[in-house]
């Protein structure tokens, strides 16, 4: 898995040297406007994940819990058994 600081460190190292001797064509100027464009996002992603990661961390805890109660009480449930009834 790629990380988002990872992708974005490889998106500028793509971009190194694209304005060297090319000055004046907006092609360049294109290019740094979709570079900041894409740093940008990976920045969101980044944050969002950030915020993500306590909340699922904590929905996950508290799911194991419920799980682990409700298995306990499935456990406590006495069943017949069937050698007896025939």
């Amino acid at each position: 898995m790629t990380s988002t600081a990872q992708a974005r460190t490889d998106l500028r190292s793509g971009h190194d040297g694209v304005a060297s001797g090319s000055d004046g064509l907006t092609s360049v100027s294109a290019l740094k406007t979709v570079l900041t464009s894409w740093e940008k996002r990976l920045a969101a992603v980044q944050d969002e994940c950030d915020s993500l990661e306590p909340k699922l961390h904590r929905v996950a805890k508290e799911l194991g819990e419920v799980d682990a109660k409700v298995g306990a009480k499935g456990d406590a449930i006495i069943l017949p058994d069937s050698r007896r009834e025939r």
